[in-house]
């Protein structure tokens, strides 16, 4: 679920501020007084550039350099005596209110950072009223979410690697792991902070107990102390017991994995 980016907003609004502040000055001071929406128009006008564009710590950034604008109004009006004199002020605030908001855009940036952080699973994860699981593997065993054990983790998340020579033992060198997903649900109907701007596709992980983050920058894979679905650590038991009974997993095996549940 999407979001609007709040500061986003606050540093556009000031932007526009600083223009309409700058054009009442000029406004002012002019003795001729030009009709106020082709103030307007012309503002408007001026901000159509020659750009390019640049991205900036995840951040699209817009650098004008050719006024445009500035060069289409001028072919209107050179031909109408004083017109140009009387508007030119006007297009070029609106060229250079492109760096005006070019401004604004990297100060709202850091600030965006520091209130809404990129690896901070809370920032994801805000509302979960409407989460619920989506299977996307046939080994996948859990009942639904547990709304409140996720909420209650979050601060406890820890950030771990995602790709790690377990994995990789598992996905490409045992024959029974590559038969089961190793993140065979996916969580959705979660909202992210508001105000954020950010989103996620969230992928939790066959014991519950590990959440990936796929934003469209970055991925972020974070692990929990306790499962946050239901009917997972049931299902873990029942399949332990049937190994148990079929002969495929000794006393010896079994004691050991209980005693390190105990202790660690």
């Amino acid at each position: 679920m999407n979001s609007f980016n709040l500061i986003a907003l606050i540093a556009s609004c000031i932007g526009w501020l600083a223009i309409l502040s700058i054009a009442l000055r000029v406004y002012k001071r002019q003795v001729e007084k030009p009709k106020r929406w082709y103030v307007v128009l012309f503002i408007l006008g001026g901000l159509l550039s020659f750009s390019f564009n640049v991205v900036l710590w995840g951040e699209l950034v817009r650098f004008a350099f050719l006024p445009l604008g500035v060069w289409i109004l001028y072919a209107f009006l050179r031909r109408k005596e004083g017109r140009w004199k009387l508007y030119r002020p006007y297009a070029w605030l609106g060229f250079w209110g492109n760096y005006i908001f070019l401004v604004t855009t990297l100060l709202a940036i850091p600030i965006h950072a520091a209130i809404y952080p990129a690896d901070d699973p809370s920032t994801y994860i805000s509302n979960v009223k409407n989460a619920s699981l989506i299977h996307l593997h046939p080994s996948a065993r859990g009942e639904g979410i547990q709304k409140e054990h996720l909420l209650s983790q979050l601060e406890s998340m820890k950030p771990e690697m995602f790709f790690t020579e377990e994995w990789y033992e598992a996905t490409y060198l045992n024959r029974e792991e590559n038969e089961r997903e190793r993140m065979p649900y996916q969580l959705i109907g979660v909202a992210p902070k508001w105000g954020s701007g950010r989103s996620a596709v969230l992928f939790i992980e066959e014991d519950g107990k590990g959440i990936l983050l796929t934003t469209e920058e970055k991925q972020y894979y974070y692990r929990l102390d306790a499962s946050v679905i239901e009917g997972v650590e049931r299902h873990d038991e029942r399949k332990t017991q049937n190994l148990y009974n079929s002969g495929l997993v000794s006393r010896r095996v079994l004691c050991a994995r209980h005693l390190s549940g105990l202790f660690f």
